[in-house]
């Protein structure tokens, strides 16, 4: 049973696999009012993540995204549906530092790093379903 959500956070992260020129982008989405993840998506930094990211929210039947300014989402959600801002993305930036801190990987500054694609998103995407949605995959 999936819950319905009034609003969500969503945002994107920077990583990159085996030299910075290769990058991978965390596209993430948050309950606003609880913090929880909905959903995310390990990929590149272009439109088709974003549409892969809503097609995952569609069952939350979500009636508002809180967003930063990235053109993706300026193109691909509904105006009346979506605020840009700083303010109402404070608990998704405050996530993105956790994971930042917890995996080494998605650090700046760092001699951690992925050689392949596949390693980096099941690293990422088996911490993620651990920590915040309880299980291994």
């Amino acid at each position: 049973m999936v819950v319905k959500v009034e609003a969500a956070e969503m945002d994107e992260m920077w990583s990159f696999v085996q030299s910075k020129k290769q990058q991978r982008w965390l596209w993430h989405a948050i309950d606003h009012r609880t913090g929880a993840v909905l959903a995310y998506v390990l990929a590149p930094h272009e439109d088709a993540a974003l549409k892969q990211l809503q097609q995952l929210l569609a069952p939350f039947a979500i009636e508002r995204f809180y967003t930063d300014n990235w053109g993706a989402y300026l193109r691909l959600l509904d105006s009346q549906k979506h605020t840009v801002g700083k303010t109402n993305t404070q608990r998704i930036e405050r996530k993105h530092l956790t994971l930042r801190t917890r995996i080494k990987r998605l650090a700046r500054k760092t001699i951690c790093f992925s050689k392949s694609i596949w390693l980096h998103d099941v690293v990422i995407g088996l911490f993620i379903n651990r920590y915040e949605f309880g299980r291994a995959v």
